[in-house]
């Protein structure tokens, strides 16, 4: 933007004229919010999302090195940051942590993909700002930008996908008026069995055959609704939010309950959804309150989160004995989360180069368990920190350091399974292990109190370069789950198993990047190394199950590990019109006490993207190459490499 303002007196020998210097903007958003940070930084904005936009959150961040979307199928997909995931990456929605069954791989984000404006991507330690479940990133979406001015507005969107036939929608409507904006959004999808490219599956060495190439029963629905209202008036500003997502899918009957080929033949309707399937209710309640003075700018959080899911299956027992429940006698689990959190920080600015925060939150949960079959058992989880930060500006440099302080208590209830027992005793074994195996889970109550730090240097030696460098030490509590899940969990086919006597996750990272800019090119690299003490997974053990049906032992483990890789993007416009973008990323894993890779590690990606763009109209082709991933734990497969093209 260019600005020449010519000033002219009212008499002419009273005040020559002035010609003022122009005034240049030379930093995009995207700038300005990687520089605000030592850590690797992506902006997806309003254009980027719509477009990448497929009705999956998800699956449209995964066009940012670095971020994988896992897809748990029908549409739903979790977020990975660099082979990380589930309780390692934080989610920001208003400023509030979004808490819900995240541990488990078949439980997608309850968020509205409608209603986002921009999203913030940290990659890498950040615990020092948000809590121990945000070690390995942070994905924090940004509600649209107020407008400038008064108006009444909306805007209307329609999806449709062919893959399992999906007809969505969204309607938003908004006002401003003078200090108060507000907007409403209501947002819907109806989808039915999602199409695959293979006529048979292999479950619990059964091979089962798929229709049509259809997963039958993998229908679903999905209805949201969203209140957000903001006040701002001089110094202050407040806003308030309230939103409630709910989902309905069918599962694969082929892989739920006990294996039958016959429960997968064709039914003739791809729309209906029919025994077994999932419910998911998210109801969220936040508010935002600030207020800034002259040096000083003090700011407050406080959320409320239901998080109730059901899984429905018609009553099937794996040991004849068990009756089925009077009430719901169909209802095989539901979990019943409810989550309070707060928040508050102060800001001090003491001058144009230091300025330091001081920051306390805290988290309460409780979950209640039902069903005839078991997974988790219920729990209450406390979680609170403190935390100082300090940063200095000197010219160019940019540097931040800090340190925090978790404590977090943890009770699990005890839970008896007689029916275990008792299938057992018929089965010959002695009582030695019927005892061993009856017991669900144990009475868990355990106290962790753990540490982080974090330093970091951004350096801009000219408007063309951009180098940061940050070290940090973080942790993590582990969850309920790796405590003493102990079940069949349908959603992901395998037999969960937690470990009461696991510590708290701790470990080293360093992140490095650096960022050219010069006329028309665009390149960056961001490597990262990760060193964990005590690094929790879910490994795949080899032993067989006692419970039939039931296959391997997937227990969680801890274990000395080591994380490497690095992204890389090259970006050139050309023609005036054109734009080409080739971007990479590669995640090295180590577990350093077994001298093998970790389970689950993403396989490197590339993507070649040409764009052309004029005025409003835009066109764009890309090839997404998958290489084939050969490093995996033992006793998990190897997955075949691939290739997508999108247009």
């Amino acid at each position: 933007l260019f600005v020449t303002l010519s000033v002219h007196a009212q008499k002419s020998d009273s005040i020559k004229s002035m010609l003022l210097p122009d005034v240049v903007v030379t930093e995009t958003y995207q700038q300005r919010q990687a520089k605000k940070s030592a850590l690797t930084v992506d902006v997806a904005d309003q254009d980027f999302l719509r477009k990448h936009f497929t009705g999956n959150f998800m699956q449209a961040m995964e066009n940012i090195p670095g971020v994988q979307a896992m897809d748990i199928g029908s549409g739903f997909s979790k977020p990975m940051v660099r082979g990380m995931g589930f309780n390692r990456i934080a989610v920001l929605e208003n400023g509030i942590k979004q808490e819900g069954q995240q541990w488990g791989a078949d439980h997608g984000l309850e968020l509205d993909a409608f209603n986002i404006g921009a999203v913030n991507v940290l990659k890498g330690p950040s615990s020092l700002l948000y809590g121990s479940d945000a070690m390995g990133g942070v994905i924090d979406v940004v509600p649209s930008a107020v407008p400038a001015d008064n108006r009444v507005f909306g805007d209307v969107t329609l999806l449709g996908k062919s893959v399992n036939g999906t007809i969505g929608g969204s309607l938003m409507l908004g006002i401003r008026k003078n200090a108060w904006y507000s907007h409403i959004r209501y947002s819907e999808q109806h989808f039915g069995d999602y199409r695959i490219p293979t006529d048979s599956i292999v479950y619990l060495t059964q091979r089962i055959p798929i229709y049509g190439r259809k997963l039958k029963n993998t229908a679903g629905i999905e209805r949201n609704i969203g209140l957000f209202t903001q006040y701002q008036r001089r110094a202050y500003k407040a806003n308030y939010a309230v939103s409630n997502v709910y989902q309905k899918t069918g599962f694969f009957p082929g892989a739920h309950g006990i294996p039958d080929a016959s429960r997968v033949e064709d039914d003739g309707d791809s729309r209906n959804i029919e025994l077994p399937f999932s419910k998911v209710n998210h109801l969220k309640v936040t508010t935002h309150q600030q207020y800034a003075w002259e040096k000083l700018i003090l700011s407050g959080d406080l959320g409320f989160q239901n998080n109730h899911r059901e899984e429905w299956s018609a009553f099937h027992t794996h040991y004849g004995s068990q009756p089925a429940p009077e009430k719901d006698p169909d209802k095989e689990l539901a979990f019943n989360l409810n989550t309070f959190s707060a928040s508050v920080k102060a800001r001090f600015i003491g001058s144009s180069s230091w300025e330091h925060t001081l920051g306390w939150d805290g988290q309460h949960q409780r979950n209640d368990v039902s069903g005839y079959s078991f997974l988790l058992p219920e729990y209450r989880r406390s979680t609170t920190g403190m935390l100082w930060l300090t940063t200095y500006r000197p010219n160019n440099v940019f540097s931040v350091s800090g340190m925090r302080y978790d404590y977090g208590y943890m009770n699990i209830s005890s839970h008896e399974d007689t029916y275990l027992a008792d299938y057992l005793r018929k089965q010959g074994y002695d009582p030695e292990q019927i005892d061993f195996y009856k017991w669900n889970s144990h009475s868990v109550n355990k106290h962790y109190g753990d540490y982080s730090l974090s330093l970091g240097l951004v350096w801009t030696p000219s408007d063309k370069h951009l180098v940061k460098v940050n070290i940090g030490r973080s942790f993590r509590l582990p969850g309920a789950n790796e405590l003493a899940a102990n079940g069949v969990h349908h959603g992901t086919f395998r037999h969960e198993q937690g470990d009461a006597n696991l510590k708290s996750e701790q470990g080293w990272q360093l992140d490095a990047s650096y960022h050219l800019k010069y006329r028309g090119i665009s390149f960056s690299v961001s490597p990262f190394v990760s060193w964990f003490s005590n690094y929790i997974f879910l490994r795949p053990t080899g032993e067989w199950s006692v419970l039939p049906h039931a296959g391997q032992i997937y227990r969680y483990t801890g274990a000395e590990a080591l994380f490497a890789g690095t992204e890389a993007t090259v970006d050139v416009d050309f023609l005036r019109n054109f734009n080409y973008r080739i971007s990479a990323e590669y995640v090295y894993t180590y577990n350093c006490d077994e001298h093998i890779p970790l389970s689950f590690s993403p396989p490197p990606v590339m993507r070649n993207t040409l764009t052309w763009q004029k005025n409003r109209y835009m066109l764009y082709a890309e090839w997404q190459s998958i290489a084939r991933q050969n490093r995996v734990d033992r006793n998990e497969d190897r997955t075949a490499g691939a290739n997508l093209f999108h247009l």
